[in-house]
């Protein structure tokens, strides 16, 4: 299966939920804002958010500095 992950084609060997995802990633835990096919998926979704062929994902990571 391969979803498009921040403008780039990125292969998964399994179908994987938004959180199966960000752990795949090694963002899990992290302040992480997802965005699926144009629309913001709330962190409350994340588990329950399967992925398909062809999704378009977006991965934006908060970073605090001063």
């Amino acid at each position: 299966m391969h979803i498009q992950l921040n403008g780039e084609t990125y292969p998964l060997s399994e179908a994987l939920s938004v959180a199966g995802l960000l752990e795949h990633l090694q963002l899990a835990g992290r302040r992480v804002a997802v965005e699926l096919n144009f629309e913001i998926v709330p962190r409350s979704l994340y588990e329950a958010t399967h992925l398909k062929e062809g999704d378009v994902v977006e991965v934006v990571q908060a970073i605090g500095g001063g």
